[in-house]
């Protein structure tokens, strides 16, 4: 394999991971929010609004990850 199909292997695998890591957090999340908004429903505002900050950073998160693969996939340091 060459380096350039490595780096391409490298990104699908990047890409992929993160989408399926931040698919999990927020579903996690979600159901979390709705088991604690069942508990207390006095709190769903509260718990809403840290909810959906969280939803942002776990997405942020694989938006990195996304920009660092198009980082490598576009602007390869590897290709010499």
């Amino acid at each position: 394999m060459t380096n350039v199909a490595l780096v391409a292997l490298a990104c699908g695998l990047i890409i992929g991971l993160g989408a399926i890591g931040a698919c999990i957090g927020i579903a996690i999340m979600g159901g979390k929010y709705l088991e604690a908004s069942a508990r207390q429903p006095e709190l769903m505002n509260e718990l809403q609004t840290k909810m959906f900050v969280l939803a942002g950073l776990i997405d942020a998160a694989f938006l990195i990850g996304v920009g660092i693969a198009m980082m490598f996939a576009f602007a390869n340091p590897f290709v010499g």
